[in-house]
């Protein structure tokens, strides 16, 4: 039997731990499995290293987005546009803002 997508990432997570771009791929899967609430623990994990993984707090902010947690994903999404625009990411800075202003005024 040929291994899942995920099954290969996390063979390849036991080899390299601390490898970012396979531990968002693992969140990725895991959201697509239904395991949301695993798959954002991850991404918020990445969010808070140093320095923070720019493409996690963005994914993190629509998987929040998604589940109606709107206060979360402003916070996500403000964490991420500042370190956004820390790494010189002008791009993923502003796909951010737009989300950002998408979700209206804070308080709603």
């Amino acid at each position: 039997m040929t291994p899942s997508r995920r099954e290969k990432i996390e063979a390849l997570l036991r080899e390299d731990p601390d490898d970012v771009f396979l531990r968002y791929s693992l969140a990725l899967e895991l959201e697509s499995a239904g395991e949301w609430e695993a798959g954002l623990a991850i991404l918020e994990e990445l969010g808070r290293a140093s320095p923070p993984y720019v493409p996690a707090l963005q994914m993190a902010a629509q998987h929040l987005v998604k589940r109606g947690r709107i206060a979360d994903a402003r916070r996500a999404l403000r964490e991420g546009i500042d370190a956004a625009r820390a790494e010189g990411n002008p791009h993923a800075a502003g796909e951010m803002a737009e989300l950002l202003m998408s979700l209206g005024p804070a308080g709603e």
